[in-house]
């Protein structure tokens, strides 16, 4: 394939083939994620036929994820977070550590890895896709209800733990053979989480009179065009000030970005403007995804991959139902939250693609929690459906209607 035209081939492409496989999921019912995956498995390298630029297919995803984490933050409401937190923050963290434990004890003494691998694939298995559970409650109009606020805010606790995680899982993962010292290590993560602290409050103070004075500035031209660039230049800007000068990720600078954004007066302009691009590399960031992974796996480890997705679907509901039922929630909103978190996506994929690349996990570990993610996104909506016929959907919170002239 000729240098020059790569990147344009790639994005032809990913966004035809997403869009046609998204097409079919949708028609079938299924979350067009599924689609988006598939399209990435068909352009891939472990499958015939022809196969995009897998060097420039990851940069392209790595604006998605900035995207993506810029639109996270641009709806992270502390307030919406507080109301729940009694019961969003003690569940989470709950649920992520039941989730990594029973991943843990399964790769430990069912799959033959190491501790750490094992400990990871656990981790990874418990953080649930936004993306689907926003997309799941939307269309059961339950996004404004309580369901809603506590599965967001559930959702949101493990955001920030993930967050955290990206940052300090460079720190924690030593190259084989290097002996562990504590003495550098608490030194190591000291100063990087130093760097972080500086970071996001430079940004709460410094940024949070800047920005939105400068998109003040911009809504003054009453460019359509302009607006929507400055807000795209907002978000790649901080997240590369983020990794390059403070040694931040870039999701952890778009995501403070789109944070402080949040509280200005035109955060919601912004959000708007953002969500077309947004969408579109998401959308590569899936295909890029489904490029990495290796379907054979579902033909040459069918019981793994059934043992890991029992964890996703069955160990998460569970651990969420346990937690749910201790705080005395109403029946409908444990079911609909356990089955909101029965499934895991991009997060998952980030972890993992950073465990591979870091070395503290194997190419087949990394293709069992595609597998697991790419079967608990299609399987979603029987659950809901499940979970429906045992009573968990309450009544719909309708928008209230407008006042007649």
């Amino acid at each position: 394939m000729p240098h020059a035209d790569s990147l344009i081939l790639t994005l032809v492409g990913g966004f035809v083939l997403a869009f046609v496989f998204g097409m079919i999921a949708n028609r079938l019912k299924l979350s067009p994620l599924v689609g988006y995956l598939l399209a990435g498995v068909a352009v891939g390298p472990f499958t015939p036929g022809w196969v995009a630029d897998t060097e420039l297919a990851p940069q392209l995803a790595e604006i998605g994820v900035i995207l993506l984490m810029f639109g996270v933050g641009l709806h992270f409401s502390p307030t919406d977070l507080m109301r729940v937190r009694k019961v969003a923050v003690p569940g989470a963290l709950f649920q992520i550590a039941a989730a990594t434990v029973l991943g843990w004890a399964l790769g430990r003494f069912a799959l033959g890895m190491g501790d750490v691998e094992a400990l990871l694939t656990g981790f990874a298995l418990s953080v649930a896709s936004t993306v689907v559970l926003l997309r799941a409650l939307e269309e059961r109009k339950q996004v404004k209800g309580d369901v809603g606020r506590v599965a967001v805010g559930w959702l949101i606790v493990e955001d920030l733990v993930i967050v955290l995680a990206l940052v300090m899982l460079p720190l924690m993962v030593l190259p084989e053979g290097q002996a562990l010292d504590l003495a550098a290590l608490g030194q190591d993560l000291v100063w990087t989480l130093g760097k972080v602290v500086a970071f996001v409050g430079l940004m709460l103070v410094v940024g949070g009179r800047v920005l939105p004075w400068l998109l003040v500035r911009i809504a003054h031209t009453r460019s359509r065009e302009l607006f929507t660039l400055g807000v795209l230049s907002i978000a790649l800007g901080i997240a590369w000030i983020a990794y390059a000068v403070f040694g931040a990720s870039f999701a952890l600078g778009a995501f403070v970005a789109g944070l402080v954004l949040n509280g200005t007066p035109l955060g919601h302009n912004a959000a708007e403007r953002s969500l077309p691009l947004r969408d579109a590399f998401a959308v590569l960031f899936f295909v890029s995804v489904g490029m990495l992974f290796d379907p054979t796996i579902l033909i040459e480890r069918p019981l793994a991959v059934v043992a890991v997705l029992g964890i996703v679907i069955v160990g998460k509901s569970l651990a969420a139902l346990a937690i749910t039922t201790a705080f005395r929630l109403d029946r409908a909103t444990s079911l609909t939250v356990a089955a909101s978190l029965a499934q895991i996506g991009e997060f998952s994929f980030i972890l993992a693609a950073l465990s591979m690349y870091l070395g503290a996990m194997s190419r087949e570990t990394h293709d069992l929690i595609l597998a697991a993610a790419l079967l608990s996104i299609t399987l979603n909506p029987v659950v809901f459906a499940l979970i429906d016929r045992m009573g968990g959907r309450p009544a719909p919170v309708r928008e209230p209607a407008a006042p007649q002239p």
